[in-house]
Order: structure tokens, then sequence, then C-alpha cells
């Protein structure tokens, strides 16, 4: 079985492969400090909560964008699975190129998202990432990736708000009934939910737009993906698990590009 780690700003998310087949998902918070043995402790528990034991782990890959996890992390997984982890960077085989000045400014979660979309639903493709921060990405119909455009997340504004403005409370982010509030609380829901709808309708209009490319389908994950995707024709796709399918694609293509490398003596 194949451990896949998507570590994102909010929560380190865990999916367990059995070949193409998510088995299960779990999650820790980010911000937390942990050593070795407590990432080590804590992964154990969750996959044997699923009678999976660490002998069944036969490999693990990691997409990463906080750097200050890594060491204790990947430490705990040599420990405790006896693994060297992947670790997905800009020069990972993943079948898709980068086109940027600075390829390794593309941050892991934004390559993984780019190849599960465009390997499982087909290019071009706009992928759009509803996470700490809201993302889009083009990847075109011959795999490039090939622009990118970063927003505030909706928990990034939020927090802006209540933390900014002397008044306004913390609220939960969901999208109410109407836009036409008539309080404080949906007020502020509204503008945060019917914000970022029409924020992805324009910014994805204008994608198609200016790339010359009409046609283009548009798969959206993310927490609060959902949510965004229900309201709007500008995504035809949802997927949750998106960031994950694209880790295990990353880790296929790297394997068989070692398995090849290794046949040819290159």
């Amino acid at each position: 079985m194949l451990l896949a780690i998507d570590i994102g700003n909010t929560n380190l998310t865990f999916g367990v492969f059995d070949g193409a087949e998510l088995q299960f998902t779990f999650r820790l918070t980010t911000n937390l400090p942990r050593t070795s043995n407590e990432f080590g402790e804590a992964i154990v528990e969750a996959i044997s909560r699923h009678n999976i034991v660490e002998d069944q782990i036969h490999d693990v890959i990691i997409a990463s964008v906080v750097p200050k996890v890594m060491y204790s992390l990947v430490s705990g997984i040599k420990k405790y699975f006896g693994r060297t982890p992947y670790i997905v960077g800009s020069d990972t085989k993943s079948g898709i190129h980068i086109a940027a000045a600075n390829p390794s400014e593309i941050g892991a979660d934004r390559i993984v998202d780019a190849v599960g979309a465009y390997e499982m639903y087909g290019g071009p493709v706009i992928v759009v990432d509803y996470g700490t921060a809201t993302t889009y990405d083009l990847v075109t119909g011959d795999g490039v990736f090939a622009a990118r455009v970063t927003c505030p997340g909706i928990k990034i504004s939020a927090r802006a708000l209540w933390s900014s403005a002397a008044q306004l409370p913390e609220i939960e982010i969901k999208k109410p009934d109407t836009i036409l509030a008539k309080n404080t609380i949906t007020g502020m829901q509204a503008g945060l939910i019917y914000g970022t709808i029409g924020q992805t309708e324009y910014i994805v209009k204008m994608i198609k737009k200016e790339s010359g490319i009409p046609n283009i389908r548009v798969v959206a994950t993310g927490g609060l993906g959902r949510c965004i995707s229900d309201a709007t024709n500008a995504i035809d796709i949802y997927d949750p698990n998106l960031t994950l399918q694209g880790t295990r694609l990353v880790y296929e293509k790297t394997k068989a590009f070692e398995e090849k490398k290794g046949k040819t003596g290159e």
C-alpha cells in the first residue's frame, strides 16, 4: 500500500492507497509542533484503526508547502515505517511541463493538483484549489503548466474581517440562503461566499479568453470547494481527493521513470 501525504498550511492530509483505490484518509493540524516520534505514533495509530500495520505500507510520497514540518515528519516515517519517502518538487518526473521562468516557485500542491486533473479528466484544464489560498492553474492540452493565479483563501479573508474590524464577529463560513442579508453574520457570509463565486467566474472567464482556449474543463478541489462548485456553472467537476490522487499519480510516474532508467542503465 502507498501512503500519500499532502502538507498544506492548515492541515496534513494522509491517504492510504491500495493500487489506484483510495482506502481512507485522515488529517493532522499543521501548526502543532511534533517530534518524529509523535508523527510516527500518530500515523501508526491512525492506520491501525483501519486494520493496517506498518509493514503493509510499501512506499510513502509527500507533497509539502510547509518546509518546517518536513524534518520531523520524514524522520518519523523512516523510524516507524523503514521507508525513505519520495518528495514532490519542481524537478519530479510528473509528466507535466512547467512553463515558468523559475519552476521551483511552483508549490508541490499545485504540481500534484495539475497532474491529478490532467491525468484523470484530460486537458486543457483549469484546476481550482480552495485551500489556505485559492489557486487557479491552467494546464494545456499537451500537458504544459502554462499559467497560475493566486488569491487569498476564504478562511484568510474571513480572518482578515474579524481580526481587523473591531465590530465584526468570528463566524461560521457557509453559504447563506440569500445574498440579501439582514444581519451582520449573514452579511459577512454572503460577502465571503458570493464574493468567491464571483471571483471564480471572472477569473475562469478571463483565463479562457486570454489563453484563446474557450473549451477548458474546470476541476475544483479543497475543503470549501463543494460550497462554491454547487453554486456556479463555472466549475465542471468537484473532486475532494484530487490532491491525494495527483500525489499517487506522481508516485507512479516517478517509479516508472526509475524502472526505465534502471533497465537502460542511464
